[in-house]
């Protein structure tokens, strides 16, 4: 344990890299999946058009799914002989980016209908009255609803930063290139490199309490 404390405040390198990629992964993936999630979330919320009741279950639905099928499909989809192949992005940073973004997009796109679902029962019969469009009333519920779309963005987080089985798929758990805090303890406990696990494995409860606590501070304000 004091080993580890060491590698934390000594900022080892090898530390530093391997957290510096886990977040860049996290982070663009969330980017990524709040782009394309809440935008289809508040349009579920606002509007009925045929298929949407098919849309939601099924996007429910996938806010269960299993990583490593998230990660099968990805690594189908971007292997030599598969459609996306020529692009050559198995077992690079991108892969692991594509894979966490399908994992916690359903999660943002459920969560944030429920919202923004909410909110606009609450406001429909003023936004009637001021006839207000689609656009802008999707705009606005989205913005109103702001604060509880962030504990939104920091569960998707929280998802993303502590996931194994999809990166370690299309990633392939490669040095200096596509391993992250999770893989690397799986890997250094199967190596007895016990040190370095346990630094990650602090660093990585750390993040988790972060989030929690930002989530709380979310809540309450």
């Amino acid at each position: 344990f004091v080993q580890s404390l060491y590698l934390i405040f000594s900022l080892n390198d090898d530390l530093m890299e391997i957290i510096g990629l886990s977040l860049y992964v996290s982070l663009t993936a969330l980017f990524l999946a709040t782009l394309i999630g809440l935008p289809i979330g508040a349009l579920l919320a606002t509007k009925k058009f045929v298929g949407s009741n098919i849309l939601n279950i099924i996007i429910n639905a996938f806010m269960g799914l299993p990583p490593v099928v998230a990660g099968l499909f990805v690594y189908m989809m971007l292997s030599r002989s598969g459609p996306l192949g020529l692009l050559g992005l198995l077992y690079t940073p991108e892969a692991m980016i594509i894979a966490q973004s399908i994992l916690i997009f359903p999660i943002l796109a459920a969560l944030s209908r429920q919202i923004v679902e909410d909110l606009n029962n609450e406001y429909d019969e003023l936004f009637r009255s001021l006839k207000i469009t689609a656009s802008r009333r999707i705009k606005t519920l989205l913005w109103e609803s702001r604060v509880s779309l962030l504990t939104v963005l920091l569960a998707g987080l929280g998802r993303a930063i502590a996931e194994v089985g999809a990166v370690m798929i299309v990633g392939g758990n490669i040095e200096h290139s596509t391993r992250t805090m999770t893989t690397s303890i799986q890997m250094e406990i199967s190596k007895g490199n016990l040190e370095l696990a346990m630094a990650l494995g602090i660093i990585l409860l750390f993040l988790a309490l972060a989030i929690n606590l930002m989530m709380h501070f979310v809540k309450n304000l």
